[in-house]
C-alpha cells in the first residue's frame, strides 16, 4: 500500500504544511520511522524526536512547530485519533479466505464439533477446537450448540467449550479459552472438596476484541456475559457469572471474581483485581494495582489495596510516605510532655 500525503490529508479532513506528493508507503513510530513512513506527535514525551525522526510525513495539531523543511507536516485536531484511522484503513493486515466453503476459513488443523452454527467471513486459525457441543447428563444427551457470529476472527489454539455463544465482529487471539469450567466447589461432611456442576455458557456479544492467554469461565448457570464493544488485553481471569458492561476495558493481568458485574464505559488497568459478588458502577477508572473489595457505585477514579476514590488515596499515601517522620515527632513530643510532667511533679 502506497498513498500520498495528500491523500491522508483529504481523508483524515487535515491540512498540510510541506510537499503533498510525498509518497507514503507505511506507518511507525516517530523514533522508527523511515524515510517513506508516516508517524505522528500528541504527546508531549514524544516531541523530543522531532528533530531526528527520519519519517517522511507527521500528523501534529495545529499549533505544533514546524521547524523542518525536510519533513511534510499534516494538521489534525486529534493527531492519535487520525494516525489510528490511516493506520486502520490503509494498512492493517487483510486476511482473506482460502477454504473451500465460501462463507468461512477453517483451517485443517482446526477441530469443529457437531451443530456449530458459523457466520459468514469467519476466519478460525490453526489448532483451535469448536466445543463438542454435546454433554452426556444421566445417559441423556443434551446438545449445547456453539453458535459463531459473521467477520470474526479467531486466532491459533483458541478453545471455544460447548454452549458459548460468540457474537459479530470479535476477534479472540491466540491461547484463549473460552468457557472453562468456573472455580466452584464445596466441602462435604468429611472435609474434601466437591465440584459443583458448571452448567451455564459464555456469551461474548459483537465488537469485543479478547486478547491472548485470556480466561473466560462459564457460568454455573445462566451466563458469563461480555457485553458488545469491550476490549480486554492479555492475560486476563474472568470468572463463572461475571457480566463486564458495554465499552468497558481491562488491562493486563487482572482478575474478576465470580459473579461480580462490572458497569458501562470502566477502565480497569493492569494487574486489578476485583472480589467477588461486588458491583462497580458505569464510568468508573480503576488504576494499576488497585484491590477491590466493595462495591463502587459512583463513577470517578479508584486507586489503592483496598481501592479508595483517588484524591483519598494519595492523601493515604502521603501520610504513609512521613510515617518515619511522625514517629520521630510523635517520640519528641512524649519526651517533652515527660520532662514537663516531672517539673510539674517536683513543684
Amino acid at each position: 500500500m502506497s498513498l500520498t500525503v495528500k491523500d491522508i490529508a483529504e481523508f483524515i479532513g487535515g491540512n498540510v504544511h510541506g510537499d503533498e506528493k510525498v509518497v507514503i508507503k507505511s506507518v511507525a513510530r516517530i523514533d522508527e520511522a523511515k524515510q517513506d513512513e508516516l508517524s505522528f506527535i500528541y504527546l508531549p514525551a514524544y516531541e523530543k524526536y522531532h528533530t531526528t525522526t527520519k519519517a517522511a510525513a507527521l500528523i501534529v495539531k495545529p499549533d505544533f512547530p514546524k521547524t523542518r523543511s525536510d519533513l511534510t507536516y499534516i494538521e489534525c485536531n486529534s493527531p492519535d485519533k487520525a494516525f489510528f484511522a490511516v493506520l486502520r484503513n490503509f494498512f492493517s493486515p487483510k486476511f482473506e479466505l482460502k477454504g473451500v466453503d465460501i462463507t468461512a476459513s477453517i483451517s485443517p488443523s482446526a477441530t469443529i464439533g457437531n451443530n456449530v452454527a458459523i457466520g459468514k467471513n469467519v476466519v478460525i486459525s490453526d489448532g483451535c477446537v469448536i466445543g463438542d457441543n454435546t454433554k452426556i447428563f444421566h445417559n441423556s444427551t443434551i446438545f449445547n450448540n456453539v453458535e459463531i457470529g459473521s467477520d470474526c476472527l479467531i486466532f491459533s489454539n483458541i478453545t471455544i467449550r460447548e454452549n458459548c455463544k460468540i457474537g459479530n465482529r470479535v476477534i479472540i487471539h491466540s491461547g484463549t479459552v473460552i468457557g472453562s469450567d468456573g472455580f466452584g466447589y464445596t466441602k462435604n461432611e468429611s472435609g474434601k472438596y466437591e465440584k459443583i456442576p458448571q452448567i451455564g455458557n459464555v456469551i461474548i456479544e459483537d465488537d469485543v476484541e479478547i486478547g491472548a492467554n485470556v480466561t473466560i469461565d462459564r457460568a454455573a448457570m445462566g451466563s458469563t456475559i461480555i457485553k458488545k464493544g469491550s476490549k480486554l488485553d492479555n492475560l486476563i481471569q474472568i470468572a463463572h457469572n461475571v457480566v463486564i458492561g458495554e465499552n468497558t476495558a481491562i488491562s493486563a493481568q487482572s482478575g474478576i471474581s465470580g459473579s461480580s458485574k462490572v458497569g458501562n464505559n470502566c477502565i480497569l488497568a493492569g494487574q486489578v483485581g476485583i472480589a467477588d459478588h461486588l458491583e462497580i458502577a458505569d464510568n468508573v477508572i480503576i488504576m494499576a494495582q488497585s484491590g477491590v473489595s466493595k462495591s463502587i457505585s459512583k463513577s470517578g477514579y479508584y486507586f489503592g489495596t483496598p481501592a479508595k476514590e483517588h484524591k483519598t488515596a494519595l492523601k493515604l499515601e502521603a501520610h504513609f510516605r512521613n510515617l518515619p517522620d511522625y514517629i520521630e515527632k510523635i517520640k519528641k513530643l512524649e519526651e517533652e510532655i515527660n520532662e514537663l510532667k516531672q517539673k510539674l511533679n517536683s513543684k
